[in-house]
């Protein structure tokens, strides 16, 4: 049972929600002493592995239909799983939700918008009446629940809403990830009649609306500081790089947790830094 959970709760995409968090605390910190206060370190292990058991959770709860055509889901030694239909994997997943419930008294209200705004999104991208995964854009746009750990742990250490070039930048980032990570499931989805972005552009045009996503999140963080501009345009790049010299996507597609774990130390170091006045 526990192996089970730990590849549902896809251990390589951890940092997805808690990396996040981390970046949000070094650009909100001030001192040291915020950094190993109890709030950050709280916020930083729900969204390490609750919020992942959560989140995947309910995705496979809802997709196991869709899943028995995917052969991804039961591959050897793959990283994902097919949902085990079980009374005691259920109340996990449930209770992997409701401990979240627990940050909200812990977090100053400035933060409870993007603790609200994760629940709802991780919940209606999978689950129906609204199951925004199904429905070309929304499944796209949706994926913002990504970024909003991120933006809670920012508000909750610096009492106030992050930049909004930030908010933009990350919703973009994200938008791109999302709909790139749907390439290898569009004949999946289409055998079993899903609408997704990438079902409806199809494969060439998926990489054009990521690299667009791409580029405009990097020059929305650019608003903020150049440099932070020119990190995010390794994405657009690294598109460019897998595509034209034609590395299969299912291979690039798990690059990214590497890629995105070097993009996200250097962000986080650059918030330390700039904390303690070793940079401008």
């Amino acid at each position: 049972m526990l192996r089970y959970l730990l590849t549902l709760s896809r251990p390589r995409f951890w940092l997805y929600t808690a990396g996040p968090v981390l970046v949000g605390v070094a650009y909100a910190a001030d001192a040291v002493s915020d950094l190993l206060a109890a709030l950050p370190a709280a916020l930083f292990l729900y969204f390490l592995l609750p919020a992942n058991v959560y989140l995947y959770g309910v995705n496979d709860r809802f997709d196991r239909e869709i899943d028995a055509e995917n052969p991804k889901k039961a591959a050897e030694g793959s990283p994902e799983a097919r949902w085990r239909d079980s009374s005691e994997v259920t109340a996990v997943v449930a209770l992997s939700g409701l401990v979240g419930l627990a940050l909200f008294p812990l977090t100053p209200r400035v933060a409870w918008p993007y603790l609200a705004g994760f629940f709802a999104l991780a919940t209606a991208y999978s689950a129906p009446p609204l199951r925004f995964k199904a429905r070309p854009l929304f499944d796209s746009l949706s994926n913002g629940l990504y970024l909003l750990p991120g933006a809670a742990a920012y508000a909750a250490i610096a009492g106030t809403h992050p930049p909004a070039p930030a908010l933009v930048g990350g919703w973009l980032w994200t938008m791109a990830m999302h709909t790139y990570s749907a390439v290898p499931d569009i004949e999946p989805d289409r055998a079993a009649g899903i609408e997704t972005t990438a079902t409806v552009l199809g494969e060439q045009r998926t990489y054009l609306y990521c690299g667009g996503c791409w580029t405009l999140a990097a020059v929305a963080f650019g608003l903020l500081d150049p440099r932070l501009g020119a990190l995010l345009g390794v994405y657009p790049l690294f598109l460019l790089g897998t595509v034209g010299t034609g590395v299969d996507v299912d291979r690039a597609y798990w690059w990214f947790p590497f890629v995105n774990g070097v993009v996200g130390m250097v962000l986080t170091l650059g918030g330390l830094f700039a904390m303690q006045g070793w940079i401008a």
